[in-house]
């Protein structure tokens, strides 16, 4: 599927996404994102999964990891909902 037709898919429709950052985020911030599952991985790094509604909705969430200082390491799309 073309980068064009994906796109196409998956507007306007909410998706599972995995947000990857570096580093484990601490417990004071869960209720900042209280929408996602948040997983501390052996590796150091932080998995966020959850449904995200729309690319207005993912950017703020990007906007938080932003204003944390986590380094972001990958945004994925795990499934359409």
């Amino acid at each position: 599927m073309s980068k064009k037709s994906a796109a196409k898919v998956y507007q306007d429709q909410p998706l599972v996404y995995q947000i990857r950052i570096y580093g484990h985020l601490d417990c004071q911030w869960t209720h900042w994102f209280d929408e996602l599952t948040i997983t501390l991985e052996e590796s150091g790094e932080t998995l966020l999964t959850g449904v995200v509604i729309d690319q207005a909705a993912l950017y703020g969430l990007l906007k938080k990891v932003r204003d944390l200082g986590m380094p972001l390491l990958s945004v994925n799309i795990v499934k359409p909902v």
